[in-house]
C-alpha cells in the first residue's frame, strides 16, 4: 500500500469511526426519550412501585398471619397507586427497620417509603416529601402509675425507636431522661414488659393498640404532632412522582376516601380539617 493508500485508508476508518459515534449517540438519545415517555414517574422499574415500609407499626401499617401488608397508609397508597394507573399487584411493599426507610429511598433501592412517617427539615435535607395526609399524637405508654407528666420521666428509661419522631422530641424536650433506643416498637415493648425500659414513647395510635394487647399498659402522656405531618418519602429530584402522589392524596381526600379509610383504622380519633372534602 503507497502513502496515498494509506492514507485514504486512515481517513476512511476514522470516517467510519465517527460515522458509528454519532449512530450511537442518535440511538442513546433516542433510547432515553423513549425510556423518558415509557418511565414518566423516574421509576426503578417503570411496570412497578417499590415500597419500603414497616411490618408492626399498626395501624398505620403491617404484617397479617399471610404475610401481607396492611393498615392505613398502605390501604392509602394503594388507592394514590391505582389513580396513577398501577394496579394493586405492580406495587411491592418490603418491611425494614424505621431507621433504614429514608436512607434506602435516597440510595435508590426504593421508589418511596410509606410508614407514617413525619415531614422535618432536617430529613427534606436527604430525601423528598409528598404533601401530609396524617397528623396525631406522640404518645408514653407505661406499667408506672407515677408516670402521669414529662417531668416524672426524670431519671426513667424511656424507650424510643432510632429515626423517629418521638426520638427526636425526646432528645430535646425530656432532659435528664435515659433514653433506650430499639430498632421497631415491638422490641421496645417487649422491653418495656420485661424491665429493660420504664416506658416507652410512640405516635397515640399505635399506642392505643398496645395497651389493648397488654392491658398492664397504659397510655400516660399525649402530646400534640401536627407541626411534622406524615408523608410519602421520595427520591430527592424525583417531582414527576412527588406531584402525582400529591395530585392522588388531593383527589383521595376531595372525593371521601381519605375520610373513609381514617374512619376504619382510627375510630372515634380526630379528624384535621384539612384532609376531609372542602364544600
Amino acid at each position: 500500500m503507497t502513502i496515498t493508500s494509506q492514507a485514504k485508508h486512515a481517513f476512511s476508518v476514522r470516517m467510519r469511526t465517527a460515522a458509528l459515534a454519532l449512530s450511537l449517540a442518535l440511538t442513546g438519545g433516542l433510547a432515553s426519550g423513549t425510556h423518558a415517555a415509557d418511565n414518566p414517574y423516574g421509576l426503578i422499574d417503570p411496570q412497578t412501585i417499590s415500597v419500603g415500609t414497616m411490618g408492626d407499626a399498626k395501624p398505620y401499617t403491617f404484617t397479617t398471619a399471610d404475610g401481607n401488608f396492611t393498615g392505613f397508609d398502605i390501604e392509602l397508597f394503594l388507592n394514590v397507586a391505582e389513580r396513577m394507573g398501577f394496579k394493586k399487584d405492580q406495587v411491592i411493599f418490603t418491611g425494614q427497620e424505621f431507621s433504614a426507610l429514608m436512607p434506602s429511598v435516597a440510595n435508590g433501592r426504593f421508589d418511596v417509603a410509606v410508614a407514617a412517617i413525619g415531614t422535618t427539615d432536617k430529613r427534606k435535607q436527604t430525601v423528598d416529601f409528598s404533601d401530609g395526609y396524617l397528623a396525631g399524637y406522640l404518645s408514653v405508654v407505661t406499667p408506672e402509675a407515677a408516670i402521669t407528666d414529662a417531668a416524672a420521666l426524670k431519671g426513667k428509661r424511656l424507650g424510643v425507636v432510632q429515626g423517629t419522631l418521638q426520638e427526636i422530641y425526646a432528645e430535646k424536650n425530656f432532659v435528664g431522661t435515659d433514653l433506650v433506643k430499639f430498632p421497631d416498637n415491638n422490641s421496645a415493648i417487649s422491653g418495656l414488659n420485661n424491665g429493660t425500659v420504664d416506658a416507652h414513647f410512640l405516635d397515640y395510635e399505635a399506642a392505643k393498640d398496645y395497651t389493648v394487647r397488654y392491658p398492664a399498659l397504659k397510655v400516660a402522656i399525649n402530646i400534640p404532632s401536627f407541626d411534622a405531618p406524615a408523608g410519602f418519602v421520595i427520591r430527592k429530584g424525583n417531582d414527576a412522582l412527588k406531584v402525582a402522589f400529591n395530585k392522588g392524596l388531593h383527589d383521595a381526600m376531595q372525593d371521601g376516601t381519605w375520610k373513609t379509610l381514617y374512619e376504619k383504622w382510627f375510630p372515634g380519633s380526630p379528624m384535621p380539617e384539612a384532609y376531609l372534602p372542602k364544600k
